[in-house]
């Protein structure tokens, strides 16, 4: 049994971690720590997700930046938390042994220029940032493997690279024009903390962060070649959807994009292809998966893929690079995974 820690336990994405790792067959968690700050210090997380009432009651503790007093209490610790939070915290989980996965953007990109312009922090940590491993976890299965901090990817970047890196690895685009990627989030993905901007009343579909989002450089990293990437948000509460356009060379066909795809995900419990037909947000809500369809006319690619913002977004995508750091199988406490 891997004795777990979840910090950031109240949010969004950690109740999903949470309710996750509770099924698994592997993990024993410990202790759930949220902010000094929040007004949930000492509740049951139960308390504030009623549908976890005598599921997990675990309480809620206060975290503190001492973290020498969970030495030889944890093997694995879940940073839920925000960069600047995962910035300090990561280095020192690391330090007393631990396997850290960090859902922040803390240490996702190993170019620390990047952290002042669009995390608005200073990145001082260039040794942890080589160290990092990025956990796309289709496309770096064997550095997994052996990391011990795994920077898992934003929701946008995941299903952005899912979708298009087969095709760049291959060779397939034709860049003199840039891929084209317009996609809309559910609010979920702004967090759980109180905003006008993200009260479901006012919300409307409307697009963000055009040219300045923070996963822009995490998809050009990682893509390896320059996007224009037009992220919304929708007056939906989970799930993104991304409709992405983009240019194939000379005498691709329809049958080579999708022998690429097949070629790529067919060992891949995680990723949905569809040989007909595109996926919906439905497809995918409280689902561990990604689902990818296409469609080609003459050098024109459009892709429709699709993901759980709050899943293979983020929670399910971290419980996934858990399984393959530790040997276990890929899915497990994954597949079949549903919320009523």
């Amino acid at each position: 049994m891997l004795k777990t820690l979840i910090i950031g336990a109240s949010g969004y994405t950690g109740v999903e971690l949470i309710t996750l790792l509770h099924k698994h067959p592997n993990i024993n968690i410990i202790a759930l720590l949220i902010s000094e700050d929040s007004l949930n210090i000492g509740k049951k997380l139960s308390d504030i997700y009623p549908q976890l009432k005598h599921i997990i009651d675990l309480p809620l503790q206060k975290i503190d930046n001492d973290v020498s007093r969970w030495k030889s209490k944890i093997d694995v610790v879940f940073l839920a938390t925000s960069h600047e939070v995962s910035y300090i915290l990561a280095p020192k989980f690391i330090n007393i042994g631990c396997i850290v996965f960090d859902l922040s953007g803390a240490f996702r990109i190993n170019n620390a220029n990047i952290y002042e312009k669009f995390y608005n922090f200073k990145h001082d940590n260039t040794a942890l940032l080589n160290k990092a491993v990025y956990g796309l976890a289709e496309f770096y299965f064997n550095s997994i493997k052996n990391a011990q901090l795994i920077a898992i990817p934003g929701c946008y970047p995941t299903v952005a690279l899912l979708s298009l890196k087969p095709l760049m690895d291959s060779n397939l685009l034709d860049l003199s024009h840039y891929p084209i990627i317009n996609a809309i989030s559910g609010v979920s993905g702004s967090g759980r903390k109180a905003s006008i901007n993200t009260h479901f009343c006012e919300i409307s579909l409307k697009p963000y962060g055009i040219f300045n989002h923070r996963h822009y450089p995490e998809i050009v990293s990682y893509l390896g070649c320059q996007v224009i990437f037009i992220p919304h948000i929708g007056n939906f509460s989970r799930g993104i959807l991304a409709t992405i356009v983009c240019h194939l060379k000379t005498g691709i066909t329809k049958k080579i994009v999708q022998k690429t795809f097949l070629n790529y995900y067919q060992n891949k419990p995680l990723i949905r292809l569809y040989t007909q037909g595109f996926p919906s947000l439905n497809s995918v809500i409280k689902l561990p998966y990604c689902d990818i369809g296409f469609e080609i006319k003459k050098n024109n690619l459009i892709i429709i893929a699709t993901e759980d913002n709050l899943l293979k977004g983020s929670s399910s995508q971290a419980i996934q690079c858990l399984n393959i750091r530790f040997g276990l199988p890929e899915g497990l406490s994954l597949i079949n995974y549903h919320v009523n």
